[in-house]
Order: structure tokens, then sequence, then C-alpha cells
């Protein structure tokens, strides 16, 4: 059986919950206050089959003091009974109730004219007459209008019929969406401890689950779950339910609260929207501090507008700082209520739930908020663009657009598809963003070999931090792959042009002979820099960047501050292994290695240390034994 979230709206003491009462059985006025004062304060909630459909009825408060708790039962509401005492007819509340279900949207419903039986036929017209009017032009236009008495029981069948019609034209919930319970009670119960409820506005929810309770990030467990007060191991979209948490007290959580799977949804104080302004409202000022309302969550915050103020009956785009954290998603419907007097002036959605730092009534800002409204697929490629080289991740592009991880997986391929995103394992990242990183690093590989032609490449790590310093790794990684598959750059832990070899004039390429032929011949015994330059007739400056270039190479090796030729090093070490067949075992001293190889104990101490670290020798004690 289909579950339907109904909620009523309407003037206080207009008959809303004594409708309930009559539809389901049940009273929904649970309070010893309500009771004693014979008005609806909190939330009231009851159930009943209706023409093949599970109807979880909300029964919020008519009183203008508590229409903050009415918003928070009909943010997760799938249709609405508007409530019209025909005795009354259309009062304030009814109008500022039926202002909120048109802001969020609520396209199914009917009009209930309760009371009938205290009116005679010709006020209950005119009071049909005036619903009729009230709901012109809206979802509910051609909605249907029933009398019904709760009190006798007139019309009660014909509005089990309009429900069932009803409910058989409203939306079905999202089960493969994230799971999102905004919880609207909490409460503790004696041998279960915390219980809380809501309805299940997304996913599934199931026992033994590990869920987090956002904003503050309390982990729970679920350890029991009821619908309709009968014990389920599951829950789906669209269900009331009540959850016994493990892990967390009472006192940890409130209205307001979300119920949900660690990542599923951004947790946020700054967010873009698109907000409609009431036409009977006061035009919305820029910086304006209101009360903003979404699911079950009462928050206070500030407008910054594009414009520099809304107009009554206008739509504008603005930013919305809240004073706490919200949990929202691409999508979310919310209410905006003066901040004093407390009235409702405003509706909107949510375009972005994570924008950047960025300025709103800039040129840029303005054709950015059009993206946004432009649908899912243009708003999902500003946020990837947005994000330039540290791109987002496909769970990242769910969460903050409020699509499902199937959903954004497809619109990723699409955009890649199209040429505008590039998909790296789970990352998309701008294809424009990328290629311009792409031509940049070229460019500088270029630059590199420009200045400075002894040079073998541009060192990875400065590529990377110059360039790709923001940027994921994973861009990086595939940035590399692609131009080395282009044939545009070579080499791995030095990027350098393909084909490309130290260019040496023929000046250069004389000194490298020189130094070269220099330090071969001198051995374990060889000059410095300077009385080798000099030995092989050229310069200080030349000598000092070919020798560079030659320790580069290995021709040379820097022993402390000696320079030796390679050839000379691996002959040392050659003859000192074979010491190991002269005698066992093997031991090689100072004293000795100075008469072998006829050098001093400047060139002795830093060849036998070299020897250690090479792990030629060990040393033990004065000497060193070969290994």
């Amino acid at each position: 059986m289909r579950s339907v979230v109904i909620g009523t709206a309407g003037h206080i003491d207009h008959g809303k919950s004594a409708l309930v009462m009559a539809l389901t059985g049940t009273d929904p006025d649970r309070l010893k206050e309500e009771k004693a004062r014979g008005i609806t304060i909190d939330l009231g909630f009851a159930h009943a089959a209706v023409g093949g459909f599970d109807m979880a009825f909300v029964d919020v408060p008519g009183h203008e003091r508590f229409v903050k708790n009415m918003l928070a039962g009909v943010g997760g509401i799938d249709a609405v009974v508007l409530v019209i005492a025909a005795d009354e007819s259309v009062m304030p509340q009814t109008r500022e109730h039926f202002a909120i279900c048109r802001l969020l949207d609520v396209r199914a419903g009917l009009v209930a004219l309760t009371k009938s039986d205290l009116v005679d036929a010709e006020t209950l017209e005119l009071a049909r007459l005036d619903a009729r009017e009230l709901v012109a032009g809206s979802a509910l236009a051609d909605a249907p209008i029933v009398a019904v008495s709760s009190k006798t029981g007139a019309g009660l069948d014909a509005l089990r019929d309009a429900l069932a019609a009803v409910a058989a034209r409203a939306p079905v919930r999202g089960e493969a969406g994230p799971l999102r319970l905004p919880i609207d009670r909490v409460f503790s119960m004696r041998g279960f401890g915390t219980v809380v409820t809501g309805t299940l506005t997304s996913g599934t929810l199931g026992l033994d689950e590990e869920l987090v309770v956002l904003p503050p990030g309390h982990r729970v467990k679920v350890r029991g779950l009821q619908v309709h007060g009968s014990a389920r191991p599951s829950a789906a979209a669209g269900r009331r339910v009540a959850v016994n948490l493990g892990g967390v007290e009472v006192a940890d959580i409130t209205r307001g609260d979300t119920l949900t799977r660690d990542g599923a949804f951004e947790i946020t104080r700054r967010f873009d929207v698109a907000i409609d302004l009431l036409p009977d409202a006061k035009p919305l000022r820029h910086g304006a501090r209101v009360r903003f309302h979404h699911g079950t969550t009462e928050l206070l915050g500030r407008v910054a507008l594009a414009p520099a103020e809304l107009a009554p009956g206008h739509r504008a785009h603005a930013r919305i700082r809240l004073e706490a954290p919200a949990v929202l998603t691409r999508g979310d419907r919310f209410i905006l209520r003066q901040y004093s007097p407390a009235i409702t002036i405003a509706g909107g959605r949510v375009l972005d739930p994570a924008p950047a730092r960025t300025p709103i009534r800039t040129a840029a800002a303005l054709a950015r908020f059009a993206r946004l409204e432009a649908g899912d697929r243009a708003a999902v490629a500003a946020f990837v663009e947005e994000r330039r080289g540290a791109g987002l991740t496909l769970d990242e592009i769910a969460r903050r657009a409020g699509l499902t991880i199937e959903t954004a997986t497809a619109m990723a391929a699409q955009l890649t598809g199209a040429g505008s995103a590039r998909l790296v394992g789970r990352e998309v990242f701008s294809a424009p963003v990328a290629a311009a990183l792409e031509a940049r690093l070229v460019a500088m590989v270029a630059e590199h070999h420009r200045a400075n032609p002894l040079s073998e490449g541009l060192p990875r790590e400065e590529a990377r931090e110059k360039i790709f310093g923001q940027a994921s790794a994973a861009l990086f990684e595939d940035v590399l792959q692609r131009l080395a598959a282009g044939g545009k750059v070579a080499g791995r832990d030095r990027l350098a042009q393909p084909g490309r070899s130290v260019s040496l004039t023929p000046e250069e390429a004389r000194a490298e002979e020189g130094l070269d032929r220099v330090y071969r011949e001198a051995g374990l015994a060889p000059p410095d820099l300077a009385s080798a330059a000099a030995a092989a007739g050229i310069s200080a400056p030349i000598a000092d960047r070919m020798s560079k270039l030659l320790l580069k190479r290995k021709t040379l090796i820097k022993v402390e501050a000696l320079i030796f030729h390679a050839a000379a090093l691996d002959k040392l070490k050659q003859e000192v292994r074979a010491l190991k067949g002269e005698g066992s075992p093997a031991k090689v001293d100072v004293a000795g290695f100075k008469d072998r190889y006829g050098v001093s104990r400047k060139y002795a101490i830093p060849l036998l240390e070299w020897l250690d670290r090479e792990r030629v020798t060990r040393r033990v004690g004065d000497a060193r034994v070969v290994l």
C-alpha cells in the first residue's frame, strides 16, 4: 500500500484537528496544554487507510504564534488539505498557510469546508466562492472543494474519495535517493531510550544501520523502527517513521536536525537561491535579517540580494548567510519570514548549497545565476568549472546538485561526451581548464629548455607546484599521460621535449672534454675546480656550468667537498673488494690506504667514508673490514 503524507493547513479553530480525528479515529492533539486550551500548539500525527492508500496526517497549528511549528510540519507533505470553516470563511492564517504551501510548491490537495452543519446553504456557497477565489491561479485552482462536518459525519465519505484521488496524483518520493529524515520530534521512551520521528523524504531506512545526525555530526545506530506504531525492518521514502537511536542522548538532538548517511548532504551556512517575494509583502532590502525555514529547521540569517531591493510579487537571486549550519542540497524549497514581526514574506529554491566566496552583483555572477537556473546539467557544469583544477568527485556532485550517484555519473559522462568535462577515475574536471593547464605545461617545458640549455628537463615537482599547485594529483597525472601519448612531453622525473638533448656550444663541448680529461688523469687525488679549470685552459664560469652538467650525468661524483671522476671511484671499489682474496678477514686502515694509493689524509678519509656508505667496507675500531 502506497504511503502518502497529508498535511492540514488553515486558520485557528477552523476544525483541522477535529477533521483528522473524524478521518482516523486518532486525536492529533497530544499535549495537555492543547487539550486544556482547545487549540493545536505543536504538530500532531495520525494515520488511516483511505481508498487504498496508507495516509499519514500531519496536523499543524493554526494560531499565528505557532506558524513556525506549522512550517516544521508542511515541509515533508505530499498533499495539503486546506481547511476553511464554513461559518467564518477565509481568514488571515488561511491566507498565510496557503501562501506557504504555494511557496513550497505543494501541488496536490483539496479544500475542506468544515463546520458545514453550522451554516445554511447560502452561507456554505459563499464560503465555497471565497475558497475558489483564494486558490485561483494556483496548483489547487481546480482542486475539489468538499463540504464536511466532523461533528455529524456529513461529507466524510466524499472527502475520503477526494483524498484518494488527490493521493493518486501526488508525486512519488524517490527511494533511490540518499536517506533523508528531517526530525520533527525527539523524546525518550522508557526501556528504549532516544526516539526521533519525521517524514522520510528520500531513500530507505533499515534496522542496525549506522547513520549520522546532522549538523551536529552525532554517529548513531538504528536500534528500532516503527511505521504507524508497528515495528518494521525497513521503511521507504514517503513514510512517517519513528526511529529508536543508539549512541545518542535526547539532549543531543533537536527538531530541525537531519538523520542521514555520512557524506550524503552539504552542511552549509552560505548558499545561493532564487527568492519569490509575496505580493502583499513589503519590499525586501539587501542585507535584511530573516527567519529561514527549511524542512523542520528554523534559523536566523541575512539575505544578500543581487538587486539592491526586491519588489513585492517579484523574483530575484540572492545569497543567504545563516547564523547556524543547515543541511541543504540543490532544489530544496524554503520559506522566509520577516525577523520582526514574524510574518511569512517569501519562499524560494536552493540553487547552490556551497558557492565560493565570490561577489553576487557582477556581470559574471548574474551569468552564473542564469546557468544555475538553466537546469541540473548546466549547474553541474558551472560547479565543475568553478573548481578549476581541483575538480569535483562524483560523490561531491551528487551531494551538491541534489542527484543520485547514478544520475551524477550519467551527467558527468554526458558532459565528457560533449567536450565540456574530463572524467579521471571518479573525479570530474573542466575540459577547457584541463586543456589550458596542458598548454601552460608544454610552454613551461619549452621555456625551461630555452633558459637552461644544459638541463635535461624541467623537474617534475617544480612543474606540479608552479602550474598544478591547487589542482588534483589525478589531473596532473592525466595531463602528463596525455602529453606523453601526444608526443609533446617526455620523461618522468624531469619533463622534456621529446628527442631534446643537452645543447652545448663548441666552447662548452671543449670544456666538457677538458674537465673529463683532467679529473680522469687525477685519479684519487683530484684538484679543486679552479685548478682543474686552469689545467684544462677554460674560464671559471664555463667550468662551473660544465662541472654541474658532468655531476648531473654522474661522470663526476662529489664526495664531501672533493670531486672525483666516476671511473676512478669504480676502479677503487673493484680493487678494495679484491682484497678479500688476499687474506681473511681483509682489513683496510688509514695508513695502509694512504700507502697503497699514494694519497694524503685529505683524500684518504673521505674516500674510506665513501666506501662505508657504498657498503664496500664497514668500520670496526680504527680499521675497515671489507664486506
